[in-house]
């Protein structure tokens, strides 16, 4: 399998190169050169298959060789060792729940198989790695997790101060060791673009080996593709046939991951992609006009962000067409208001605890079941208890804990928002 730049402007990679570069030299998106398209056959046993089965199927097909099936079976068991339920709402509307694993939110799946995949291929040198991550909440508290203590591999966080919950900050700043974490004066997107000037400088590239942890690695995202087959296997046969997906969007790679996963062939009606006010998508969705534009805080911060990388992938998708992807992706969005009241709502009404980000897929869904009959799904993609301030304000009642971290120091460096000063930093460290 051989891996292509969506500007076309850089030589092809193969998995292994496109996991260890990160991004192209042309700064483009690495793209796998073909997508499988499974047989009927496999759709008919998958409800027969555990997650970590699911897991290996679908990255056997990216991974191509460069990983032995042994060792492929082996790092998907353990990143999928957690599990991720299909939970009935309502009538016809379910919730996929992806906050079961270790940091409670669905970047687990991808930051746990990066990890292992770079420890893999890194295993027969002793060249020390240095992993670069943005985040506007959960992917840092993932991949710290993912990376902690892992030998030869240094993991630089950046994240936007005072801009992500207390406990997400808790996730990624306890930690220590090979995990520095680093509080930007700034927005996710300041936090995301130094992020790829430090991969596009040479000179920093030739002193450091540099990789990414975000969605924009291809190992990051394609993992996202096996929790929707897993899902839609957990649907009554019956309930199987118009299957939509709402998917709550910051970064896009969960949306392209469940893309991908329909182009291999399972059967997908339509997804809709859900943001808060930082509507991006949905605006390029309803005027073929793609605007990027600086991102504006809200109480689903993990998807903050004004200028979506994955956004990129969704267009090579579609062969830069918008008239097949707004034929295929439907774009909502919502203010913290009216994430606030489902919150409320649905608690009220059925019992079930949406945090903003699963709340603001829920309103999406809703919205496209009144206009087309089938079977909804949308991505519960964090534990409510991370945004335990705004849900027990909303339903009036306190959370059960999942894990404190007030015993434990906060270990962070203000930053400022200049790619001068992260340049030497890193060249120092």
């Amino acid at each position: 399998m051989k891996y292509y730049s969506t500007k076309g402007q850089a030589p092809e990679a193969s998995f292994q190169e496109a996991v260890f570069k990160g991004l192209p030299e042309d700064n483009g998106l690495y793209m796998p050169e073909t997508i499988s398209h499974f047989p009927s056959s496999f759709f008919d046993e998958l409800d027969e298959l555990s997650l970590p089965e699911i897991g290996f199927r679908v990255m056997r097909e990216f991974v191509d060789g460069e990983i032995p099936d042994e060792e492929l079976s082996r790092l998907m068991e353990e990143t999928l060792s957690f599990d991720i339920p299909l939970e009935k709402v309502r009538d016809e509307l379910y919730a996929l729940e992806l906050f079961h694993g270790p940091t409670f939110a669905f970047k687990d799946v991808g930051a746990r198989f990066l990890a292992r995949t770079l420890s893999y291929f890194s295993q027969q040198s002793d060249e020390k790695l240095t992993v670069l991550v943005a985040t506007s909440g959960d992917t840092g508290s993932a991949v710290a997790q993912g990376f902690y203590d892992v030998p030869n591999i240094e993991v630089v966080i950046l994240y936007p101060s005072g801009k992500i919950s207390k406990f997400q900050e808790q996730q990624m700043t306890t930690l220590g060791k090979n995990i520095t974490a680093l509080e930007v004066d700034g927005v996710f997107d300041d936090c995301q673009r130094l992020v790829k000037q430090a991969f596009l400088d040479n000179e920093l590239n030739k002193r450091i080996k540099l990789t990414s942890a975000n969605s924009i690695n291809i190992a990051r995202m394609l993992p996202q593709s096996i929790y929707y087959f897993h899902g839609w296997a957990q649907l009554h046969p019956e309930e199987r046939k118009d299957v939509v997906v709402s998917v709550p969007s910051g970064n896009y790679g969960n949306l392209t991951g469940g893309l991908i996963a329909q182009k291999m062939g399972l059967p997908l009606k339509h997804f809709l992609a859900c943001s808060n006010v930082n509507d991006t998508v949905p605006k390029y969705l309803e005027t073929a006009e793609y605007n990027a534009k600086a991102s504006v805080p809200t109480i689903s911060n993990a998807m903050d962000v004004g200028d979506p990388s994955n956004f990129v992938r969704m267009l090579d998708l579609y062969s830069g067409s918008h008239q097949r992807m707004k034929e295929n992706i439907t774009g909502y969005s919502y203010t913290d208001k009216q994430t606030r009241a489902a919150i409320e709502k649905v608690y009220d009404e059925t019992g079930y605890v949406l945090d903003p980000h699963g709340a603001v897929g829920y309103l999406g869904l809703e919205a496209y079941l009144k206009e087309q009959a089938g079977t909804g799904i949308f991505l519960e993609t964090a534990h409510p208890y991370k945004f335990r301030e705004t849900v027990e304000e909303e339903i009036e009642k306190s959370l059960d804990p999942v894990l404190e971290f007030d015993s434990k120091e906060k270990k962070s460096i203000a930053f400022e928002n200049d790619f001068v000063a992260f340049k030497e930093y890193l060249l120092e460290r």
